[in-house]
């Protein structure tokens, strides 16, 4: 049919009381690391443990899920990220941005972090464009004496929102071939969905998260 072969999986359907059970430790997992009782990055390895105890996950199963590739990649841009912010290269950028934006009102900032996190992560990983914009949009934060929330929630926000290259998330990449679309299909479609998201992302953002 013309599609492209993607990993085969071994589908386990019929085992509800199972299914419930992972969900259920995913939920309590979530729970205790909102109510601040135990440290997110704890609760999801506990739930996760419990899991493979329990036999509903094999730990080949483990093993072969995680996406390596983008495990390296971050282990790669954490140290560049650091790097920016230790030797004042996110200061410095910070700097030429307020440059850019001068006595402007601060949503115009915040618009800019979002734009530029946006344009960044249509060409890397969008984990690896949050390592580098984050030290950034606080340095900013910091030069306006604002709160730095609002910043990294535009930075969030922009990393997950690459839609103007099939390269910018696997995603993207996955149904090129099969839907036989051109590099330039993305930006007839990502352009107009990127203009909308900041339109109400920028006013959001600043409503739940004030500077």
């Amino acid at each position: 049919m013309g599609c492209l072969p993607l990993v085969e999986r071994e589908l386990q359907i019929g085992q509800p009381k199972r299914v419930m059970f992972a969900v259920g430790m995913f939920a309590i997992a979530m729970i205790v690391a909102a109510l601040g009782i135990i440290p997110v990055q704890i609760s999801f390895v506990m739930a996760a443990f419990i899991l493979v105890v329990s036999g509903l996950v094999s730990v080949r199963n483990i093993y072969t899920s995680v996406d390596w590739p983008i495990i390296i990649l971050l282990g790669a841009m954490i140290p560049v990220g650091a790097a920016l912010e230790t030797t004042g290269g996110a200061a410095l950028i910070a700097n030429r941005i307020l440059d850019i934006v001068g006595n402007l009102p601060g949503w115009t900032t915040i618009t800019l972090i979002l734009v530029l996190t946006m344009f960044l992560s249509d060409l890397i990983n969008n984990a690896a464009a949050t390592i580098l914009m984050a030290p950034i949009s606080i340095s900013i934060a910091r030069e306006l004496a604002c709160s730095i929330d609002p910043f990294l929630m535009a930075v969030a926000l922009g990393a997950s929102c690459a839609f103007l290259t099939p390269i910018g998330h696997q995603s993207n990449t996955l149904v090129m071939g099969p839907g036989g679309y051109k590099f330039s299909d993305y930006w007839r479609m990502g352009v107009p969905l990127e203009i909308i998201i900041v339109a109400v992302a920028v006013p959001l953002i600043l409503w739940a998260w004030p500077l």
